[in-house]
C-alpha cells in the first residue's frame, strides 16, 4: 500500500500535469508532509484564499503549453544575444505613417503632410486618390506612388516614401510581471529587454516558468520556448535570451508551491542544463581609474562574494 506522502505526490502531479513532480516531488514532500500534517492537526486551512496554499491562484501554464515546450527543451538555432540579425523588411499596417514627398524641390507634384496608414489600409494622397498600403513594404508602396503619381503628373520626377512612424509592430510581457503589456518593437529587443520594459517579475513571478511563445497560423505547429531567467541575468548565458520578432509573447508564470519552499532543490533550467565553465581571465589587470604604474589583481576563482 502507497504511503500518504507518495500518494500526495501522485495527486499533486497529476493535477499540474507535470511528471516531473513525481520525482522531485517525493523529496520534498518529504520534508513537508510533517508541516502538512500540523496545520491539519491545528484546525489551519491550505485554502485559495490563504496565504500559504497547495494550489495558490496565479498565472498557470497550460498543460498543453508545458507539452509543447517539454519536445524542444534545448536552445533552438535562433537569433539572441551577441548573435542578433536583422529582421525581415517592414510590412507596412495601419496604424504606421508615411511621408510621401517628391525628391525634386522644384517638382509640380503637391502632395499632403504625413501620411497616416487608415484602417482599410490605404493612404491619401489628395487629388492622386487613395492607394491601398498594407500589407506592402515601403519599397513596394514608393513604386505603386510613383506610378499613380504618373498617370496624371508625367513630368513629376522622383517620389521618395519613407516611415516615420511604426506603431504595427508590438510583443507582449503578459503574467507575473509590474507591467504587463504591448510594447513597440524597435528589432534590437531581446527576452530580458522585454521583461525590463514591462517593469520585471513580481514578487510573485516564478524564474523557472518563463517561456517566449512565436505566434503561428491555427493549422500550424506552435513554438513555445522555456526561457532560463536566473542564468540569464546572474550568468551571462544568452542560450534563452532570444531576440524578439513581431508580435512575441513573453509570459511570466506564477511561483509554484515547490519554488516557494526554501528547502527544495532547484534544479537549473533544462534549455540551459550544460555546464557553465568559467572564463580564464588573466592573472592582473590594469584599471583604468588609476595610474599605469599600479597594477591590481584579480580575486582567485571561488573568493568572489565569500566575505
Amino acid at each position: 500500500m502507497a504511503s500518504p506522502r507518495r500518494a500526495l505526490v501522485r495527486t499533486v502531479a497529476t493535477v499540474r500535469g507535470d511528471s516531473s513532480m513525481t520525482t522531485n516531488g517525493a523529496h520534498c514532500l518529504s520534508a513537508l508532509f510533517p508541516a502538512l500534517a500540523m496545520l491539519a492537526l491545528t484546525g489551519c486551512s491550505l485554502s485559495a484564499g490563504s496565504r500559504f496554499t497547495l494550489f495558490p491562484e496565479g498565472h498557470r501554464l497550460l498543460l498543453a503549453t508545458k507539452t509543447v515546450m517539454q519536445a524542444q527543451p534545448e536552445p533552438v538555432a535562433l537569433p539572441r544575444e551577441l548573435d542578433k540579425q536583422p529582421l525581415p523588411a517592414y510590412v507596412v499596417e495601419p496604424g504606421d505613417v508615411l511621408l510621401v514627398q517628391p525628391v525634386d524641390l522644384d517638382s509640380p507634384v503637391r502632395l499632403p503632410g504625413d501620411q497616416p496608414v487608415l484602417l482599410d489600409g490605404t493612404i491619401n494622397l489628395g487629388k492622386y486618390g487613395d492607394l491601398e498600403v498594407a500589407g506592402k513594404t515601403v519599397a513596394a508602396i514608393e513604386s505603386d506612388v510613383q506610378a499613380l503619381i504618373k498617370t496624371k503628373t508625367p513630368n513629376a520626377g522622383q517620389v521618395s516614401a519613407r516611415l516615420v512612424n511604426r506603431v504595427s509592430k508590438v510583443y507582449y510581457v503578459l503574467g507575473d510581471v509590474n507591467a504587463p503589456g504591448a510594447f513597440p518593437l524597435s528589432g534590437r529587443e531581446t527576452v530580458l529587454d522585454g521583461i525590463i520594459a514591462a517593469g520585471g517579475l513580481t514578487e510573485r513571478a516564478s524564474r523557472r516558468n518563463i517561456i517566449l511563445s512565436r505566434p503561428t497560423a491555427p493549422p500550424e505547429c506552435r513554438v513555445v520556448l522555456p526561457i532560463c531567467y536566473r542564468e540569464i541575468v546572474q550568468l551571462g548565458d544568452t542560450s534563452t535570451n532570444y531576440q524578439l520578432a513581431p508580435g512575441d509573447r513573453i509570459f511570466v508564470a506564477t511561483r509554484s508551491l515547490w519554488e516557494r519552499l526554501p528547502f527544495c532543490s532547484r534544479n537549473p533550467c533544462s534549455a540551459c542544463n550544460g555546464a557553465q565553465i568559467p572564463c580564464h581571465l588573466p592573472a592582473e589587470t590594469a584599471h583604468p581609474c588609476l595610474p599605469d604604474s599600479k597594477v591590481l589583481p584579480l580575486p582567485a576563482p571561488g573568493t568572489m562574494g565569500s566575505e
